[in-house]
């Protein structure tokens, strides 16, 4: 079966339709590529069995690397030898997904002598991905990829490869540059990406406004996220073209303001800026006329995930306003502290954000040295983790120490 083009009955019928599908792809790498070939193979069998045939058999990876490799082997050898290893590498991305043309040729014919020819651009953390190889060529592949200038990403128990979206370089909504902090970050943090040594997993993700095109709020245990603290600028004859041209401002920014703090006579429009919450729907339908404020920088939000063996999450609030200035060293030594206190108490495939559940965010907050402020409840009596303490003073000038 290995140097035949397998039949894929139950595979063509996800070329039919409208969307690109990725048969076509691995149909194409199939014609100069055993692997691929023999991966369509398996793929029409694990259809028409209904059963997967990838495992996991143990750990591989590059010499001096923990991470990077995730290890895949076929079930049924004998019958698809050239994908009896079928190793993922991860890939460090650059910051923003800026490629050059040729750098990206560069990797395509690397994978073309070492692998199966097929790539995933880019995976859920942000790495370049490179789908199926043996064993033995993994050391080949890294050496080659770092004689181009490019690394392993993150995988298993480390910090995963940071990423953000294209911050300052592109976007008129953009509070900080991310693509400097994800650099940097991703510079600061070698050591704890390239050796796993942490309970689980742990990403950063950056984003330069609240739009948040990374999804960071969803998907990172540490999400910095652009913001601003003074008021959004207002171009008012701008508003009035806006609704010259039939754009209803009532209907269509104000009466779906989650805050509702905005007003609109007809003729001038109105921004209560202390019950703002930052949404950016009304920059977002009137870019022209309304821009953020001139006082920006970012929120430091902690513990979302994806839904494995608890339920997702979304970030909670760990630092309301924080301005971020190189090197940066206010949020390394944040996180150095946090990566303390979870590795001597986390508990095995624990993520951050269960951690803090387990633990409560009182006591979290107390032992990394972080006081509770209120932007960390997002609704009144929603948190069940945040205490505040009172200091009582008795009569004989003896402090006492209660909680409400």
């Amino acid at each position: 079966m290995a140097d035949e083009f397998p039949k894929t009955p139950l595979l063509d019928e996800l070329e039919k339709g409208a969307w690109p599908s990725f048969v076509s792809e691995i149909k194409m790498a199939a014609k100069r590529n055993a692997a691929s070939r023999d991966l369509l193979g398996l793929l029409e069998r694990s259809y028409r069995e209904k059963i997967g045939h990838w495992k996991h058999g143990g750990i591989v990876g590059v010499l001096g690397y923990g991470g990077g490799v995730i290890g895949r082997y076929c079930d049924v050898p004998e019958e698809f030898p050239n994908v009896s290893h079928f190793h993922t590498i991860r890939v460090n991305q650059p910051s923003g997904w800026y490629y050059s043309t040729s750098a990206l040729r560069k990797i395509c014919d690397i994978w073309e002598r070492h692998g199966s020819g097929l790539t995933n651009m880019h995976g859920s953390t942000g790495d370049i991905i490179l789908l199926g190889t043996r064993t033995d060529e993994l050391e080949p592949t890294f050496s080659e990829l770092t004689e181009v200038g490019f690394d392993l990403g993150g995988s298993g128990s480390d910090v995963r490869t940071p990423s953000c979206c294209l911050g300052k370089s592109r976007c008129e909504w953009a509070c900080y540059d991310t693509m400097a902090l994800t650099y940097d970050l991703t510079k600061s943090f070698q050591d704890e990406l390239h050796r796993p040594a942490f309970p689980y997993k742990f990403k950063f993700k950056m984003s330069g406004c609240p739009n948040d095109c990374v999804a960071s709020v969803a998907r990172a245990d540490i999400s910095i996220i652009g913001t601003w603290r003074d008021d959004i600028r207002i171009d008012h004859d701008a508003v009035m073209e806006y609704a010259e041209k039939g754009l209803d401002i009532q209907k269509h920014v104000v009466n779906f303001c989650p805050g509702k703090c905005m007003e609109w006579t007809g003729k001038k429009l109105t921004i209560d800026n202390s019950t703002c919450r930052h949404c950016m729907h009304c920059l977002n339908l009137m870019p022209k006329a309304l821009r953020p404020g001139k006082d920006q920088g970012a929120v430091v939000l902690i513990g979302s995930k994806a839904p494995i063996i608890e339920g997702a999450l979304l970030s909670s609030v760990l630092i309301p306003f924080w301005n971020p200035q190189p090197p940066y060293s206010d949020l390394k030594d944040l996180v150095g502290r946090i990566w303390d206190l979870w590795c001597e108490e986390g508990k095995n495939r624990e993520r951050i954000g269960e951690f803090i559940q387990r633990v409560g965010m009182g006591n979290f907050l107390e032992m990394i040295g972080v006081e509770p402020i209120a932007e960390m409840v997002a609704h009144p009596r929603e948190n069940p983790y945040v205490f505040y303490e009172e200091y009582l003073v008795e009569d004989d000038g003896e402090e006492e120490e209660g909680q409400n």
